[in-house]
């Protein structure tokens, strides 16, 4: 690992690994050989190129991953790109369960994040889906019209707010479950407070 351009706020992330340090410590190597700068944000290591996020490494009970942020605009020459969910629109992992994994794809990996740098370089966008979009659950429309506060308080929130409850009411495939979620979350929405606030 290149030291001049590691970030010692983020050395507790990899000292505190468990299951997966050896791993992670060799994502931490191979994106800091890309001449990222490395910083902290949402708690995890992310690179950077400039005040661009370009990819985070995280990891999870059964694997541990690179995640690019615009990973919807990279070519995946080697098909290992994974959209973690439908409702993730831009980013893209490549998902890793043991260290052979990633030294075995060192270069590729590497290419990916340069990839990722032009991407960042050239200014490209992620075509986002727009909110109106979305589903709005029939729960959470019979509300909207009954309630004209929550329809205001609704629209007045940001866009990504506004996804995140009509994601969160939507899921459950049952009736009783989503008119139970809009109920518990009204008064956040009243407040101007998005799902996670």
């Amino acid at each position: 690992m290149s030291p001049n351009n590691s970030n010692p706020k983020v050395d507790f992330y990899f000292d505190k690994a468990e299951k997966w340090q050896k791993e992670l410590e060799q994502l931490r190597a191979i994106a800091l050989d890309c001449q990222l700068t490395e910083e902290l944000k949402w708690g995890t290591p992310c690179y950077t190129l400039g005040d661009r996020n370009i990819v985070l490494i995280h990891d999870f009970k059964e694997y541990c991953a690179f995640l690019f942020f615009k990973g919807a605009l990279l070519k995946d020459t080697d098909n290992i790109l994974i959209q973690q969910s439908d409702n993730v629109q831009a980013g893209r992992q490549i998902r890793f369960t043991n260290l052979k994994e990633i030294t075995d794809q060192k270069d590729i990996l590497k290419t990916y994040i340069y990839q990722a740098i032009e991407v960042e370089k050239a200014g490209l966008k992620v075509d986002l889906k727009e909110t109106a979009e979305f589903e709005v659950s029939e729960e959470f429309q019979k509300k909207l019209d009954e309630m004209p506060d929550l329809k205001k308080a609704f629209h007045s929130l940001t866009p990504g707010r506004q996804r995140g409850y009509l994601l969160h009411f939507s899921q459950p495939k049952q009736s009783k479950t989503r008119e139970s979620r809009v109920e518990k979350n009204i008064p956040n929405i009243l407040d101007g407070k998005g799902l996670n606030d």
